[in-house]
């Protein structure tokens, strides 16, 4: 099967250096573009990376020798990619427009940013939970003037922790929820070396992370309706979204109140059995079991547990009975893999056996 040609916008940051990772042999995408930064262009990649390259395993040699393209040089990408990636470090306006821009030229972006995440007509969406978003895009199409172009995206990286746990019990009607996430620093794009104040630290503050983390799971449990997302009433979810010195991995402590209250045996079976299209399809990244309970007390743990099913999968443990909730729970999911470029390469996976790409 001829593969199909990829682009990776902001190709030499940390969530663009994951998606080469991810996407290096992979039986679907071929990489043929890689664009950054105006002061990244003309250079190899290998050169515009320098020593700043913050993957555990090497540079694929494959990417090394590639010429970066400027991001913003549209016609030049159309030339080599049939649809791109995008996880550029930009204002939010300007990353708007650059991604709307590219939808407009009729290359599909498959995004890891915030920009588009409350455009009505822009599908934010976990494969295994809201792949029904996806018809939204006839309609991104028809605003956009559009035959192929459109731009999709994946939420943030906190509520994946979260909100597949979450998801599989919504027949027992949760309406309250209290989350503390505790945030690896990879979320911000650092390593210890770059940030060396978080060692032995703990920072109780994210930006802008909260809300999204209060909202986000509302709208990947909406409903399309005349064209737009319209986000789902319940439940009221309120966080706090703490900085700890983790590498990777994002972990929640979850408090919930049910309509219907289950029986921990209910809860249990409802995790073992939850799936998805990606499931279903069989789709190179998806887990074959997204949701992992553990018995044990000390776990789920991050760094235990963080890469389970190549980091795909989401890990939950410590289910007990609550004195003031019906129910608590700490669940686990790995915030650059399935959180981010990860949880991008299972959309592109998604459209692509969908046939949205054709």
């Amino acid at each position: 099967m001829e593969k199909r040609t990829v682009g990776v916008i902001g190709a030499t940051g940390m969530v663009g250096q994951r998606f080469l990772t991810l996407l290096d042999h992979h039986p679907y995408f071929q990489v043929t573009a890689l664009a950054a930064s105006a002061r990244s262009a003309g250079k190899t990649y290998r050169e515009a990376v320098g020593d700043r390259w913050k993957m555990k395993t090497p540079m694929p040699e494959a990417f090394a020798d590639m010429v970066v393209i400027d991001a913003a040089n549209i016609e030049e990408m159309k030339k080599h990619c049939s649809f791109v990636f995008c996880a550029v470090d930009m204002k939010k306006e300007d990353i708007r427009a650059l991604e709307e821009a590219y939808a407009k030229a009729e290359i599909p972006v498959v995004s890891n940013n915030s920009a588009h995440r409350w455009t009505p007509d822009v599908p934010m969406v976990i494969p295994e939970i809201n792949d029904a978003h996806l018809e939204v895009i006839a309609a991104q199409r028809q605003r956009l003037g559009t035959k192929r172009g459109f731009i999709a995206v994946k939420p943030n990286c906190s509520i994946q922790s979260y909100v597949p746990a979450l998801t599989a019990l919504l027949e027992f009607e949760p309406y309250e929820v209290v989350a503390t996430t505790y945030q690896a620093i990879s979320g911000a794009g650092k390593t210890f070396r770059e940030w060396p104040e978080m060692i032995d630290n703990v920072i109780p503050f994210i930006g802008g992370e909260e809300e999204k983390s209060e909202q986000e799971p509302l709208r990947v449990w909406g409903k399309v309706e005349n064209g737009q997302i319209v986000k789902a009433a319940a439940p009221l979810i309120t966080t706090q979204c703490i900085r700890v010195p983790v590498t990777d991995g994002h972990t929640a402590a979850v408090f919930v109140k049910f309509r219907k209250k289950p029986t921990k045996e209910q809860i249990l079976v409802a995790w073992k059995n939850y799936s998805g299209k990606p499931q279903s399809l069989g789709l190179p990244h998806a887990p074959a079991q997204f949701i992992t309970y553990f018995e044990e007390e000390n776990r789920p743990q991050a760094a235990l547990d963080r890469d389970i099913y190549g980091g795909m999968g989401v890990s939950v443990g410590r289910l007990r009975e609550d004195a003031v909730y019906d129910w608590k729970f700490v669940g686990l999911s790995h915030n650059t893999l399935r959180g981010a470029a990860g949880g991008a390469v299972l959309i592109a996976e998604l459209l692509h056996r969908e046939g949205y790409f054709d």
